[in-house]
């Protein structure tokens, strides 16, 4: 017997139906067509009396779906929201009188029950019905139209029709038919949906916009990626059912956002059970396809829907990408968020410790606490009916596998206010997400019996910036006076000190205001340039220092671990009372090239000593690369037949080989890609599309080009499409 069978049979052996956890499986014998009242005998028919009947049930897809902005899924069936009204047109055999009786019945999952909500009955006379209420909006002889409002925290999913006619001591149903299947989803223009969001240009932004821009880089040279998350292409709503289908989530649970959040943050990843995604840091991708190849999310969720097996490649914004698009698919307001400088800390304390060798260099084989150069996770606005109100809101969700919460590699919904407030008492992983954006960085130098001493405290490098993108446009949006208040003012000491009141051990560490420091600057280069990198020494003291220096320079992931050291040098710096001390160094191309993989980002760190005084600095360079041409041709109109044009030039000296160009464009196009075998130096190429634009409104293409070495090299065309 199953685990969940077993679960649900008593403990005397009585045997119990197990819950039902599939939502798509194909249901063909919900009931008999003709149901007798159990103890009622039949009724004979009179010769004036003629039968009802149903012919035709219409479920008015072109007034619904404008009303439910949902016109914009790529689905034969009817898409609504939870919470507001929707229309069915009926066509009987004739008109009704007031003897005749009829009910309308939706039904989810297997094995439907009324009293688990998974079997409603609407009902439009004085009879009682089920929870979801019915009214007769207009009777056109035997046309009738009927009006049903779906509860606000009904079950999320796919229901099937029926319309039942009260005859001759029964039930008289239509038969099955998919043509009147209806997708339920959440609503956040419903002011009694637990995801309502207030301001309508927002609900468009997070619910609707089906394209965006990750950001990524750093707090200093902030770059972005496109992503295309197309929840309104065909196949993705039932990919993201299918996602609870195969985490055996009860249909029962499937209107509660909080349950459903939690179990989609654990299924987007495949941790332990088997999810949409693996997760790869390392530069094989042999096995899959890299993280920076993905267009989008709808190629991930289709392959995934059609297969049932994990997809290979994601790092954090695949993550955060593909869950944003399962979040908006189902209705759930929902934006990506990045946190710049996100400590990753392995002891669960507020201390992000970083340990340095006695000659300066940093020490990754005791350094087990990590500072990401960004991390990338969602938001998604909801009611907490579970916490004070004031705790609200944006709700931080994070499919990374990063910690395990209740067993399970998942993460939220945390209260971004909660977080601010340093209030981490409350569900959930709250405490994880407030050490991303405000751990201290604390250097220690380990000398050569492996004790540690601190010397140097940084309060401001973590959560530096948090980022999301604008509503209405691709610009950026400062939200981090969302997640922290000023450093050291009122509020942000109060806060603080709650958080250690939670177990969140802060760092008090008793240093000295040190007289050395010194600052690293390096200017913004493109992939395959030579870049100038300078230091800075500063002394503050009334005497002269020697500073015995090192400088270590490395390619580097984003999550902070080094994959090839490109620099290694030691010097020595003379720094005047009171004044401060320019060294300039060149790092060539050809130094840091060679290593590049699907990283562009490179980490210098600068230490010294100058007597007992220890100096350090970070910086990390993220390089550009060149940009793919895109033009369009053609008049911009639904149904309208269309051309773009893809183009790159290679300005490196050197060829790419093995290079692929994609396009992506949510309700232009679906994921197409060509290859290329061999770019050579100074060579173009160009690529053209035809396409035909299914809605109307603001559209993008997204153009990438993959390769052995090169990669994050990408374009945009931005179109208007009319009607």
């Amino acid at each position: 017997m199953s685990r969940e069978t077993s679960e649900s049979s008593s403990h005397r052996g009585r045997y119990t139906k197990p819950v039902p956890t599939s939502n798509l499986a194909s249901e063909d014998d919900d009931f008999p067509e003709f149901e007798p009242f159990e103890g009622v005998e039949a009724t004979p028919r009179t010769s004036s009396s003629e039968p009802l009947s149903v012919e035709d049930v219409d479920m008015c897809q072109q007034i619904n779906k404008p009303n439910h902005y949902t016109s914009a899924y790529d689905l034969e069936n009817l898409v609504v929201r939870r919470g507001q009204e929707f229309v069915v047109r009926i066509t009987f055999s004739r008109a009704l009188t007031e003897q005749d009786d009829f009910q309308i019945e939706f039904l989810i999952g297997s094995n439907p029950s009324a009293s688990k909500g998974s079997l409603i009955v609407v009902t439009f006379g004085s009879r009682p019905g089920g929870p979801w209420s019915g009214q007769i909006l207009e009777v056109q002889g035997p046309v009738v139209n009927v009006g049903i409002t779906p509860r606000p925290d009904a079950i999320v999913g796919k229901f099937r029709t029926y319309v039942a006619i009260k005859a001759n001591g029964g039930l008289q149903r239509t038969g099955r038919t998919t043509g009147t299947d209806m997708y339920l989803i959440f609503n956040a223009w419903c002011p009694d949906d637990c995801v309502f969001l207030p301001d309508e240009s927002e609900c468009r932004e997070y619910v609707l916009n089906d394209y965006g821009v990750i950001y990524q880089g750093t707090v200093e040279s902030v770059s972005h990626r496109n992503w295309m998350y197309g929840q309104f292409e065909r196949g993705i709503l039932d990919a993201c059912i299918y996602i609870l289908d195969s985490s055996r989530m009860p249909i029962t649970d499937r209107g509660d956002a909080i349950k459903l959040i939690r179990k989609g943050s654990a299924m987007l990843n495949s941790q332990d059970d088997k999810g949409v995604l693996v997760g790869n840091w390392s530069e094989d991708f042999s096995l899959g396809t890299s993280p920076t190849s993905w267009t989008g999310s709808t190629s991930i969720l289709l392959k995934y829907a059609s297969t049932g097996v994990p997809v290979p490649f994601a790092q954090c914004w695949v993550f955060a990408g593909v869950f944003n698009t399962f979040l908006r698919c189902l209705g759930l307001p929902a934006r990506v968020i990045t946190n710049f400088s996100s400590a990753h800390d392995n002891t669960g304390n507020l201390k992000t410790d970083l340990i340095f060798n006695p000659d300066g260099t940093p020490d990754e084989r005791h350094t087990t606490d990590s500072i990401w150069n960004y991390h990338c996770w969602n938001e998604v606005f909801m009611v907490r009916n579970d916490l004070p109100r004031s705790l609200g809101g944006w709700q931080v969700v994070d499919s990374t596998p990063q910690e395990t919460s209740d067993g399970h590699f998942r993460c939220g919904p945390a209260s971004v206010a909660a977080i601010r407030d340093g209030l981490l008492c409350h569900p959930f992983d709250c405490g994880f997400v407030f050490a991303e954006v405000n751990s201290d960085v604390v250097f220690h130098k380990r000398d050569r019996y492996g004790a540690l001493s601190p010397f140097r405290v940084d309060k401001n490098h973590v959560g530096q910036a948090v980022y999301t993108q604008a509503v209405g446009g691709s610009g950026p949006v400062n939200i981090t006076h969302t997640y922290k208040y000023p450093q050291d003012s009122a509020e942000d000491q109060l806060t603080m000190s709650r958080a250690e009141e939670y177990g969140c051990a802060r760092d008090h560490s008793d240093l000295s205001e040190p007289e050395l420091s010194v600052n690293i600057s390096v200017n913004q280069a493109m992939l395959g340039q030579d870049l100038k990198l300078v230091m800075d020494f500063q002394n503050q003291g009334e005497v002269s220092r020697s500073i015995k220096a090192h400088l270590s320079g490395s390619v580097v992931f984003y999550t902070g671990v080094s994959s090839a050291q490109i620099k290694d040098q030691s010097f020595t710096v003379t720094v005047l009372a009171q004044q401060t001390e320019r060294v300039q160094m060149n790092i060539a191309a050809q130094e840091y090239m060679p290593h590049i993989g699907s990283q562009l980002s490179l980490r210098f760190v600068v230490t010294g000593q100058a007597d007992d005084q220890s100096v350090s600095a970070i910086k990390v360079v993220e390089l550009m690369t060149p940009k793919l041409t895109l033009e369009v041709f053609g008049q911009p109109q639904v149904q309208h037949q269309m051309f773009v044009t893809v183009s790159f030039t290679n300005t490196f000296n050197f060829p790419l080989t093995s290079a692929t160009l994609f396009l992506d464009g949510p309700g232009l196009m679906g994921v197409r890609s060509r290859p290329f075998m061999v770019i050579e130096p100074q060579a173009s190429v160009s690529w053209t599309e035809m396409f035909i634009p299914r809605f109307s409104g603001q559209r993008r293409i997204f153009a990438l080009l993959d390769c052995m070495r090169v990669n994050q090299v990408w374009g945009v065309a931005d179109i208007f499409v009319s009607h």
